[in-house]
């Protein structure tokens, strides 16, 4: 859902992200237009497992930390803050206490909404991987698959489909870390609420 039509640079947005009435919101800038994040409760259950098995590989073997909801924007680029839905990084630089991360995330989760169509997601992925992210997973849910994007050596950006039956990788982001898309979609919440 887009804010305002006006044209806003990081700082303006920052200014007016932190105003009164817009602290509890989910904002982002997008090409300097300021969008809010409005999700669902499946899409917040959602965020929370794959925040949950990213964690749980992630922590003992201190490779970084995931992350929900959390702006990241490149400090060149004055017409974007972006919040992924989850978010990983590898644990190279100390945890961004104030503010927006100044890097984008090593991985990025992005969790298709009901007024998300395939081309804005594959457009965020393509942001996403032309400033830095190695790999980001569109994922789904309706459709129980996930699309991964990453780039190739010649830098043009891939799409791979991963069904409920295929697993995703960690890449040299995790490495070992291998996810059946089955503890994703095929967990008892759905299924139980399917029965209902």
């Amino acid at each position: 859902m887009v804010i305002n039509q006006i044209l806003y640079t990081v700082e303006a947005f920052e200014a007016f992200a932190v105003l009164p009435e817009n602290r509890d919101k989910l904002l982002e800038l997008v090409y300097g237009e300021i969008r809010a994040k409005v999700p669902t409760e499946k899409h917040g259950i959602l965020s929370g497992i794959f925040f949950m098995l990213l964690l749980l590989f992630a922590e003992p073997r201190k490779l970084g930390y995931p992350s929900i909801e959390t702006r990241h924007r490149l400090p060149d680029d004055k017409h974007n803050a972006r919040l992924p839905d989850v978010s990983f990084r590898r644990a190279t630089s100390a945890i961004v206490e104030q503010g927006a991360v100044q890097q984008m995330p090593d991985l990025v989760i992005e969790i298709q909404s009901p007024d998300d169509s395939p081309g804005e997601m594959r457009e965020k992925a393509a942001y996403y991987l032309q400033n830095g992210t190695e790999i980001v997973w569109l994922v789904y849910a309706a459709l129980q698959t996930v699309e991964v994007c990453t780039r190739s050596e010649t830098g043009a950006i891939e799409f791979e489909t991963v069904g409920v039956d295929g697993s995703l990788s960690g890449g040299n982001v995790l490495p070992g870390f291998m996810l059946p898309l089955k503890e994703v979609f095929l967990r008892e919440i759905w299924t139980s609420n399917e029965q209902k």
